[in-house]
């Protein structure tokens, strides 16, 4: 465990607060973790198939405004989800006595040719605004589609191509923070791509510098810095993270120490802190930035025994990290000691499923840090999905 000073400098119990497009603040509710959620929605039949009967889930993503979210599964599927307006603990009971029905269905589905290497939002989607609804896909021996999320049709393509000639596709994508350009992992190599121009125009990088030790690999995980400083994260099979600045593709600096290949990477809300998970690794990294001689500690979670990619995310307030685990549960971490605050069980045995959960959160008070009656549960409830 690092010192104090090294650990992120969040309070636990003070909401965060953001400004709109349209100018008006907003805070996050502050989630409690002391009482367990509640699944409000659970889908399950819609990824049952006679064809592929283990037809698991890779992973699940929300759309930047909260309206929808987007699954990625073995039978090579994208599929959005719109969150329905009625959807709150009035549903517990009805989820429960229909357990083996869907909640509700896919609004889109997309089918890729091969294997889903990676997906993302388009970081300004707004539902209220068709043009921003899209969202990205890499896909084995495919070059990379960016897909429109309310009707599923392909918007274009972008693609790079090898020394022969032939298109080679990228293993990870991710928009930068403006959400004008494409950023591509490859073996070795990054590929930046205008998201006005689609087509074959793109600017190669090599991450290995010369005669520097750059970054070996194939290049599996891109995250940007959400603190605007200009920094992105790259994550490789090589067992290596790397940063770099976006404007002149500067190699700032290499993270030494996972114990498998680097398969998630990703930034704290004020960025000073990059936390990394590698695949068949336990554990999940969290290293200061700032300071990049020690780790400052390691979060646990059960991923030894599957080659499966296990992912992680950060809640709104940037106070939580959430992780999957081969296990079936999600364990919940405070990013400021280190330490495990809570676990529920999400799934069950071979159970390939997306389920909603809803979170109690706490009273303006509480936040305040006037706690009141704890065992009181807010009226108010944030919703969070897991797969």
């Amino acid at each position: 465990m690092g010192e104090e000073e090294q650990m992120q400098p969040a309070l636990e119990n003070e909401a965060t607060a953001e400004t709109t497009d349209g100018g008006d603040v907003f805070s996050w509710p502050v989630l409690r973790f002391d009482i367990p959620p509640k699944r409000v929605c659970h889908l399950y039949q819609q990824f049952r198939k006679a064809s592929n009967p283990n037809n698991f889930l890779k992973g699940v993503k929300w759309s930047p405004d909260g309206s929808c979210f987007l699954t990625s599964s073995e039978d090579n599927t994208l599929r959005v989800f719109n969150l329905p307006d009625n959807v709150d603990g009035s549903h517990v009971d009805a989820c429960i006595s229909k357990a083996d029905e869907d909640s509700y269905f896919a609004n889109v589905v997309v089918g890729e040719g091969e294997s889903v290497y990676d997906y993302c939002w388009y970081p300004y989607m707004s539902i209220s605004d068709p043009t921003t609804c899209v969202f990205a896909s890499s896909t084995r021996d495919h070059p990379i589609h960016l897909w429109d999320a309310t009707s599923g049709q392909l918007r274009c393509t972008y693609r790079a191509y090898d020394a022969m000639d032939e298109i080679t596709a990228a293993l990870s994508i991710a928009f930068n923070p403006t959400g004008t350009k494409l950023f591509a992992g490859y073996d070795r190599s990054i590929r930046v791509f205008d998201i006005h121009r689609p087509g074959r125009d793109f600017e190669q990088y090599s991450t290995l510098k010369g005669n520097k030790d750059g970054q070996r690999g194939i290049i599996s995980a891109i995250a940007f810095c959400p603190a605007h400083t200009g920094m992105f994260a790259t994550g490789s099979y090589s067992q290596t993270t790397a940063i770099y600045s976006e404007d002149n593709m500067e190699l700032l600096y290499i993270l030494h120490g996972q114990e498998g290949g680097v398969t998630h990477v990703q930034f704290s809300k004020d960025g000073n802190y990059l936390y990394t998970g590698g695949r068949k690794d336990p554990y999940i990294y969290c290293w200061d930035i700032r300071n990049t001689l020690d780790v400052v500690y390691k979060l646990y979670r059960s991923s030894e025994q599957t080659n499966q990619r296990i992912l992680f995310d950060i809640e709104p307030c940037g106070h939580h990290l959430g992780t999957g685990g081969q296990d079936g549960q999600v364990h919940i971490y405070d990013l400021q000691t280190g330490q495990w605050v809570a676990s529920f069980q999400a799934a069950y045995g071979d159970e390939n499923c997306v389920s909603i959960w809803s979170f109690a959160t706490m009273t303006e008070n509480a936040a305040n840090g006037n706690w009141g009656d704890t065992n009181t549960q807010s009226e108010h409830e944030d919703l969070r999905q897991h797969s």
